[in-house]
């Protein structure tokens, strides 16, 4: 399996469920946190951003600037937390209960893929997934020639979709350099802030590939935004 790191989004406000600890709540006897930081136990460093309460001592902790600035803001404090040779990383918000080591598998399969061909488990069954790449595009005024980016094999990222079609972009794996220099050029545009800013202004430079889930089990993208997706979450884990 390819190698990667893992960063984990924890300091979410929660509004909807009153401004608790959601990654703490439990689901299945464990706590959010807990499930997605297992989920991603091959990865190298794993970095939580957010309040931690315990994790495991090999789990990196730091907290976003400002403190509730943002998934955006979050995922630069995660990356900046990483080995500099790391090319791979799994960017995941921490109230996914339903994450699995095989999920997080399938979308690494996915960012390695061939571009030009449908990805195949190795024992020659059917696919997984279909796999679909979309090119978002952010225009912005040219002060400079344009010149032509590198050849690059696959996507810069691949993402979840759920089961309405909507890419989860905090269920997905990404490759550091470009997720970098899409930061870099977001907090450019911004006056050197990325507080406040949203996820689909991140992305939209990068070429994303949609990762539809039909492995077994239940949906690793499923989040819990209120507590009835709590309690439909601990119905999947009985």
């Amino acid at each position: 399996m390819t190698a990667y790191a893992a960063v984990v989004l924890a300091g979410g406000a929660a509004r909807r469920m009153g401004g608790r600890d959601k990654p703490a709540l439990p689901v299945g006897g464990r706590s959010m946190r807990d499930r997605v930081l297992a989920a991603v136990a091959d990865a190298a460093p794993r970095v939580l951003v957010g309040p931690a309460g315990p994790v495991p001592a090999d789990v990196l902790v730091t907290r976003e600037e400002p403190p509730g600035g943002g998934p955006v803001a979050a995922t630069a404090a995660g990356l900046a937390l990483l080995h500099p040779g790391t090319t791979t990383v799994a960017l995941l918000a921490a109230d996914l209960p339903l994450l699995t080591r095989e999920a997080v598998a399938a979308l690494l399969e996915a960012l390695e893929a061939d571009p030009g061909a449908s990805a195949s488990p190795a024992d020659g069954s059917a696919p997984r997934a279909a796999v679909a790449e979309v090119r978002l595009e952010h225009p912005e005024p040219h002060t400079e020639p344009h010149v032509e980016p590198e050849p690059q094999a696959g996507p810069d990222g691949v993402c979840f979709l759920d089961d309405r079609g909507r890419r989860q972009p905090l269920c997905g794996v990404w490759r550091v350099a470009p997720l970098r220099a899409a930061l870099g050029r977001l907090a450019a545009r911004r006056d050197g802030t990325l507080d406040g800013a949203a996820m689909r202004d991140l992305l939209g430079e990068l070429t994303v590939r949609d990762l539809p889930w039909s492995g077994s089990g239940p949906p690793p993208w499923f989040d819990c935004d209120t507590d009835s997706d709590v309690r439909r979450a601990e119905e999947w884990t009985r």
